[in-house]
C-alpha cells in the first residue's frame, strides 16, 4: 500500500477505461487521486514512440512523483484499443515489456502492469 494521495496510471485515451482504472487503484492503495498520462495506445507509444513523446511522458511522471509524491504507477492497456489493436495476451506482452523498459528509466515509482477486459474489469498482469 502506498502512503500518498497519488498514485499515477499511464492509460488510454478511450474513455471507457478511465474509471474502472481510477476506482481500482484507489481501492488497491487507498489513494484518493489518480494522476492520468494518457496516449491513443499507451503501450505502442512507451515502446515505439518518438523521442518527443517519450519525453513528454516522463516530464509529466516527474511532476507526478514530485510535485504530487505518487509512489505507485500504473502502466495499462485494453480490449478493444484503437491505438494499438492487438489480441490479448499480445496486450499482455506489451505491458510488460513496457514495465520492464519504464524501470529503466529512473523514477522510484513501484510499477504494475493493468489490462481492463472487454468488461471493463481491470486484471493484473505484473506487480
Amino acid at each position: 500500500m502506498s502512503n500518498s494521495t497519488f498514485v499515477t496510471a499511464i492509460n488510454c485515451m478511450d474513455g471507457r477505461v478511465q474509471l474502472p482504472v481510477i476506482h481500482w487503484m484507489q481501492e488497491k492503495y487507498d489513494a484518493p487521486y489518480v494522476d492520468m498520462i494518457t496516449e491513443a495506445g499507451p503501450n505502442k507509444v512507451i515502446l515505439e514512440g518518438t523521442d518527443q513523446q517519450i519525453e513528454t511522458i516522463k516530464s509529466k511522471l516527474k511532476v507526478s512523483e514530485d510535485a504530487h509524491g505518487s509512489e505507485v504507477l500504473a502502466i495499462v492497456g485494453h480490449h478493444g484499443c484503437a491505438g494499438n489493436p492487438l489480441p490479448k495476451e499480445e496486450k499482455y506482452e506489451k505491458i510488460k515489456e513496457s514495465v520492464k523498459l519504464i524501470n529503466t528509466w529512473d523514477f522510484s515509482f513501484k510499477i504494475i502492469g493493468l489490462y481492463v477486459n472487454e468488461d471493463w474489469e481491470v486484471e493484473v498482469v505484473t506487480e
